[in-house]
């Protein structure tokens, strides 16, 4: 079936004792979503991307096939499926507080090892139906055809056609197509938020001055005594307050509407460390004012994230090795 490649010799060949996801991509579909159109150039971008990377948080790429404008990408099974299903499905159990705090940790670290490559790599569709979860709910970044390669030397920002979904993406991005990394990180807020609340970032189900969620919380996020309001009520009361609180301020910061003032994405992952198994007593600390004293810092403590580059000679080495310190 046209030309294929794999990240080894007999990948696909060995991928048939397990089962497999596939995402079938073809460029003659010209009615899939809008904002979404896999084209060759999304398909080659998630080979580029997920052939070259490797780490623990971001999504194992089998294998492709290529026939045509036909494309067929070969992704790891994720045994519990999105983020999303499990946090909005009626039928789902709800995501115990310290499972919660642990994806959102994951995902930061997925997020963290592609903006600290060498020439960063802007995700720009962060959202819950692209955090996927395995048999442990180990968070892994999937579906990259959106990413974009981030600025070089003096460059700001890149600039882009809008695209991604809508109650995600950055406000500044919106209005002027200008992409950073900081794109990412308000999007990281988002996704935090619909997991401190278990509501949808859009939610036209609700009364018109909660459709928005950004809208409606963020006001709240830094008073300590409307945390009650915000917090999933599923959660029935089983969670951390004091990490509660931290999980609240830092999805304040990565909402702020000056791009500059929200944290690095390493930062984000230094502020989750202490919050999980319901920790928070290490950290930030709590001012009157009900905000943490937030202070950004370049590198990390405790343990490295990393990010190996796999050679494939059927992908162009649009990302080398990354890491994060």
């Amino acid at each position: 079936m046209g030309n294929c490649g794999t990240r080894e010799e007999n990948a696909v060949v060995a991928a048939h004792a397990q089962v497999q996801q596939v995402h079938l991509l073809q460029q003659s579909d010209k009615n899939a979503l809008a904002d979404r159109k896999h084209t060759r150039t999304s398909s080659d971008t998630e080979v580029n991307f997920l052939g070259q990377l490797k780490h623990p948080n971001l999504v194992k790429l089998i294998g492709y096939c290529c026939e045509d404008d036909h494309r067929l990408l070969v992704y790891e099974f994720m045994f519990r499926g999105s983020l999303e299903n499990h946090l909005f499905r009626k039928t789902a159990t709800p995501l115990p507080w310290a499972t919660r705090m642990s994806i959102a940790l994951g995902a930061a670290k997925g997020l963290a090892c592609l903006h600290n490559a060498e020439r960063p790599v802007i995700y720009r569709d962060f959202k819950t139906s692209n955090i996927l979860l395995d048999s442990d709910y180990t968070a892994k970044l999937s579906d990259f055809g959106l990413a974009k390669a981030g600025p070089e030397g003096d460059e700001t920002h890149v600039s882009t056609r809008v695209m991604g979904t809508y109650g995600y993406a950055a406000p500044e991005y919106v209005m002027t197509g200008h992409l950073t990394a900081r794109s990412d990180v308000y999007s990281f807020g988002v996704v935090l938020l619909e997991l401190l609340t278990g509501r949808k970032s859009i939610d036209k189900s609700r009364a018109s001055r909660e459709h928005s969620l950004v809208d409606w919380v963020r006001p709240k996020l830094s008073d300590k005594r409307r945390l009650h309001q915000i917090i999933d009520p599923k959660l029935e009361g089983q969670y951390s307050v004091r990490a509660a609180h931290k999980a609240c301020s830092l999805a304040y910061y990565c909402l702020s509407q000056n791009p500059k003032a929200r944290p690095l994405m390493s930062d984000v992952v230094e502020t989750l460390e202490p919050l999980q198994s319901g920790g928070g007593s290490d950290g930030a600390v709590v001012q009157a004012g009900g905000l943490p004293d937030y202070r950004v810092r370049r590198g990390l403590t405790g343990n490295s994230v990393h990010c190996r580059a796999i050679p494939n000679p059927k992908c162009s080495p649009a990302v080398p090795a990354c890491r994060v310190r």
